[in-house]
């Protein structure tokens, strides 16, 4: 009746082993690469889209900027006429040019006539043509509100290519984690289908003995046990597993901006240890020094402080008073070409006020932005630096915690086998083989658990970094 026994475990884990060797020769060339996935979520999914939109957003304000030095014609007409009578007719056209440090050149032509014509407006028949020029002498002459955009538009680019990295960035890291949920869940639910096949043909073999009186009826129950919690497990698991899938579809675009469900034919990448760290580009920053220079959310602090220094530049120049000086050459259409610079139109404009208030107030406000900036980058850059080396630590601890529940599973593998050696020769029981595999299945399931989290701190580290390129 021994040989009978050993013969029911000998069956029974050829049949396991032959299942599963069966599953993954089915399913080898149906995984979904990590690398893939990734790839696939970098080119479709709308929110990496939307931060490419950033830098297309900061080239656009870059664009209107520069518009404010774009040439301009200005044609004003204004004509009366009553009864028959032409009270006025008056033309004003002009060119303007405007230049970087706030000098703005000027071409014109005006013509006017009519009975009742102001004095100021009485012109030569043919017209009046001008050309000048109107410079700032105070504000204005070496910085101006034109100037400042085309500055900050170019810094606003700049600090939207780092913008787009950490926004892509946290999609690729939720993306990350979504995945190896996936992969855990997947692993789980193939633990609790290895187990519980094994739970009913122990359960099977068991009812056997007692149909031919060599086990006592109550055996029977307990193996049922088994059997409920194994089922009870593996459902649950399922489920999770169900929900994973469609929180990972989540992130799964192709294109035209078409969501798609994760196939139920397609499994976790298998042998994602050896892929995970060079796909996530953790590898070289485990071996060496991660310098956070270069860092995205440090160029964009770094930006953003240029900005307001560029602001507080044009606070600064409030302070100084407002002289705008014009000159423009006058001349006869006919006679433009003789230059005869003794007829001219000259003005000044000059504004100071008295106690600069507002103007002191506004660059005060400046200087304590920039101060409220470099904190933030001096916080920011201790506070990364602390980041990168705690992931670095838990990274490595895990490992050798993951090296320790290796070698856990592998003693209560081998205690497990032991039991069911003893079993054989009727020196074991039922309960004891049952609480091997208890202790077997616990230390796997924490086995997997860690994977999980070995995982996961390494998309944490990818995610600090922010490097999605």
């Amino acid at each position: 009746m021994k040989n009978i026994i050993f013969t029911f475990f000998i069956l029974s884990f050829a049949a396991q082993s032959q299942t599963k060797q069966a599953s993954v020769e089915k399913n080898i060339d149906q995984e979904f690469l990590f690398n893939e996935y990734l790839g696939y979520v970098k080119k479709y999914h709308p929110l990496v889209k939307t931060a490419n939109l950033e830098i297309s957003m900061a080239q656009a304000n870059l664009m209107m900027a520069r518009g404010g030095f774009d040439p301009k014609i200005e044609v004003d007409f204004d004509k009366k006429q009553f009864r028959n009578q032409e009270y006025y007719s008056i033309l004003n056209s002009s060119f303007k040019i405007p230049t970087w440090y706030g000098v703005e050149i000027k071409a014109g032509f005006d013509a006017n006539e009519g009975v009742y014509l102001s004095p100021e407006n009485n012109l030569p028949n043919q017209g009046l043509t001008s050309f000048g020029i109107s410079v700032p002498l105070g504000q204005g002459l070496l910085i101006n509100q034109r100037m400042a955009d085309i500055r900050k538009a170019k810094i606003q680019l700049k600090q939207s290519q780092a913008e787009r990295k950490l926004e892509a960035i946290k999609v690729l890291y939720d993306a990350s984690v979504a995945y190896f949920y996936w992969k855990k869940n997947y692993n789980e639910v193939q633990l609790y289908q290895k187990y519980s096949t094994n739970a009913q043909i122990r359960f099977k073999g068991i009812k056997e003995l007692i149909n031919q009186g060599d086990k006592p009826a109550i055996d029977s129950i307990e193996a049922g046990i088994i059997v409920k919690n194994r089922l009870l497990s593996l459902e649950d698991s399922q489920l999770k597993l169900n929900k994973a899938k469609l929180e990972l579809s989540n992130f799964i675009w192709i294109e035209n901006n078409i969501p798609v469900e994760l196939s139920d034919a397609l499994i976790p990448e298998q042998k994602l240890d050896a892929t995970i760290q060079e796909t996530l580009k953790t590898n070289d920053l485990l071996n060496a020094d991660f310098s956070i220079t270069n860092h995205p959310k440090i160029n964009s602090l770094e930006q953003q402080i240029q900005a307001l220094t560029v602001d507080k530049k044009l606070k600064a120049n409030l302070l100084l008073p407002k002289i705008d000086v014009g000159y423009s050459y006058l001349s006869d259409p006919r006679y433009f070409e003789k230059y005869q610079f003794n007829d001219y139109k000259i003005g000044i404009d000059f504004k100071f006020p008295l106690f600069l208030r507002k103007e002191r107030g506004t660059l005060k406000l400046a200087k304590f932005k920039i101060q409220e900036s470099e904190f933030a980058l001096g916080i920011e850059r201790v506070q990364l630096t602390n980041k990168i080396n705690a992931q670095k630590i838990e990274i490595e601890s895990l490992t050798k915690q993951r090296n320790l529940i290796s070698g856990l599973v592998n003693d209560n593998n081998t205690m497990l086998q032991s039991e069911e050696r003893l079993f054989t020769f009727g020196e074991s029981s039922l309960f004891l083989i049952n609480t091997r595999e208890n202790n077997l299945v616990t230390a796997q399931l924490a086995s997997i658990v860690l994977e999980n989290r070995f995982y996961i701190s390494n998309s944490e580290l990818f995610k600090i970094m922010a490097n999605p390129d």
